[in-house]
């Protein structure tokens, strides 16, 4: 049996909407052993968990955030992102940004452009 790592994730477009990939990823994350923290500006919860509306200052241990925003929103955020210190950011399709992707390798932490539904899926996560 495999030893699976817990890789604590924020998820930054969180969503309460089961249609939305978002929830999807969340759905997963929890399903594969995986703590998840929901960022978003709607309001709810995922799976239990409240989304938080404000970005968090700090996460210990945060291994990855997942993105879920197209890059015209991320933008605002770069700061915020970069300060989290995440181990990577996970680029899904639609939010690919080679300006944060370059601004995260100058402070250290790996860019992916990747689904994160085929990392889970596939043992690559």
């Amino acid at each position: 049996m495999e030893i699976c790592l817990v890789k604590k994730t924020l998820i930054a477009g969180a969503s309460p909407n089961t249609e939305r990939y978002a929830f999807k990823a969340a759905r997963m994350l929890q399903q594969y052993g995986h703590e998840f923290i929901p960022v978003g500006i709607k309001k709810g919860e995922v799976l239990g968990q409240p989304i938080l509306n404000e970005w968090p200052e700090h996460i210990a241990d945060l291994d990855t955030i997942t993105l879920y925003l197209g890059p015209e929103h991320q933008k605002p955020i770069y700061d915020k992102i970069l300060r989290l210190k995440p181990r990577r950011i996970i680029f899904n399709p639609g939010t690919e940004n080679a300006e944060l992707a370059d601004l995260a390798k100058q402070a250290g932490i790996k860019a992916e452009y990747a689904c994160t539904l085929v990392l889970l899926s596939t043992n690559q996560y």
